[in-house]
């Protein structure tokens, strides 16, 4: 008895859904300017404007040059980085005050920022107590996953 394969001769498995941030990710990372997939009944579309290929190369970079020079030498200060591929947010509104500025004292779980990735707004929160020491991407920019965002004096 043969066993049921489809097309292309792969056994089917089962996989856990891919999240719409990680759908935004794997557009991101091969530099698509469209991905549609579906799974279970839902699917998911992601059109972005594609940025030039020699353009992109500086773009994947930028993250780790991002940090000033005197930031690196600061061996104590904590990076926090974007969870996610997205548009990175101070405040909660346009017309609202940011969530922190720099020489903030911040708790650990305290909202920093929002990024939004396929028109979902997503809370960035300390991941410990200490003073904002440099706010590292303006606000209505776009961010890439592990982009520092902030960098942190632990307390």
């Amino acid at each position: 008895m043969a066993s049921a394969k489809p097309p292309g001769g792969r056994a089917a498995t089962a996989r856990k859904p891919l999240t719409p941030e990680q759908v935004v990710e794997l557009a991101t990372r091969h530099n698509l300017a469209e991905l549609e997939i579906e799974q279970g009944g839902i699917r998911i579309r992601v059109v972005r404007e594609r940025a030039p290929a020699a353009a992109a190369a500086p773009l994947r970079a930028e993250p780790a040059s991002a940090l000033p020079a005197e930031a690196s030498a600061d061996s104590h200060l904590v990076a926090i980085e974007a969870p996610m591929v997205g548009t990175f947010y101070r405040a909660p509104a346009p017309d609202a005050a940011p969530f922190v500025a720099e020489g903030d004292l911040v708790k650990e779980g305290q909202v920093l920022c929002v990024i939004e990735a396929m028109k979902l707004m997503n809370e960035i929160e300390a991941k410990a107590a200490g003073r904002i020491a440099r706010v590292l991407v303006e606000n209505a920019q776009p961010v890439e996953y592990g982009q520092p965002l902030f960098l942190l004096e632990p307390r």
